[in-house]
């Protein structure tokens, strides 16, 4: 009887152990669950400069350069002697290149691939709007020495993009006037076929300045009126040259924002001015930041 007892107690044992088999399965189950979600989270987002710097590293990798390192692999194992030792000279390491895209202002910021492809977009159409605006400045500043215009008409590549600036005197407009000079018609001839030639369609502003000596008149009651009414007349004049009109617009300063001193003659002069601005598409990003 004992030992039937025996018998008996063995297989409940074998049975207790085969009933909780399951756990076994269960845990298996849940362990790969785990991984699988922590696999999925560290790939859901890419570190921007650890991305670039490890894109650079294995583009230097695969370059087809090979390391010197020595005739160690040949020697390594004839015998223990110190003739035939291997060489310990140190390898150098692969440095990853310098990223050429804007750095995040948050180094522990993170972005996904397509917020780093929009970066290098960003950067490449930056780039070559760049290029754009130096051909057309480099045309102009020529056009307007050829004519003895130098002093009066310069072509800048700015912040907000292409700027164009005209004094007025004794060029677009005589003092106190609206009424475009039959001088500059072949400069804003020019500027019409600039226009044209931008085949970015950049939009266009036309902007009119004056010194700060007050204006009062039935046709001019201030200098917003007389800046506004140059910068109008020589935006109607670009539209009659086939510039498109969804392209244009005009404003009027006044007196506000000169670029000079207005206690003089010559300071004044530089103030009366009329800017036509190739407004940027792709903003650069601020150097200071």
């Amino acid at each position: 009887m004992a030992h039937g007892s025996r018998r008996r107690g063995h297989g409940d044992a074998g049975g207790h152990e085969s009933n909780e088999r399951w756990l076994l399965t269960y845990s298996d189950m849940i362990t790969l669950l785990l991984a699988l979600f922590v696999v999925l989270f560290s790939i859901s987002s890419v570190n921007v400069s650890k991305f670039v710097s490890l894109q650079q590293s294995l583009k230097a990798a695969f370059s087809g350069s090979i390391l010197n390192g020595g005739s160690s692999i040949l020697n390594a194992g004839a015998d223990s002697t110190a003739k035939n030792s291997p060489d310990n000279t140190a390898i150098p390491a692969i440095v990853p290149l310098t990223p050429t895209i804007p750095k995040p202002t948050d180094q522990g910021a993170y972005a996904s691939q397509a917020q780093v492809n929009a970066l290098l977009r960003e950067a490449q159409n930056a780039s070559q709007e760049n290029s754009q605006f130096l051909a057309l400045e480099q045309r102009l500043n020529a056009y307007a020495k050829a004519h003895g215009w130098a002093n009066q008409v310069k072509a800048q590549i700015q912040q907000q993009g292409l700027v164009v600036t005209v004094l007025t005197d004794n060029l677009l407009f005589a003092s106190g006037s609206d009424t475009l000079e039959t001088a500059s018609y072949p400069l804003l001839n020019e500027i019409a076929t600039l226009i044209q030639l931008d085949t970015a369609r950049h939009p266009v502003v036309v902007q009119g300045y004056t010194d700060d000596v007050p204006i009062s008149t039935p046709q001019f009651p201030s200098n917003w009126w007389l800046s506004s009414g140059r910068a109008n007349m020589v935006l109607q004049y670009l539209l009659n040259r086939g510039v498109p009109a969804s392209r244009m617009s005009s404003q009027g300063y006044g007196q506000e924002h000169p670029v000079a001193s207005n206690a003089t003659a010559a300071g004044r002069s530089q103030n009366r001015r009329v800017e036509i601005v190739f407004e940027r598409k792709y903003p650069t990003p601020n150097p200071g930041a």
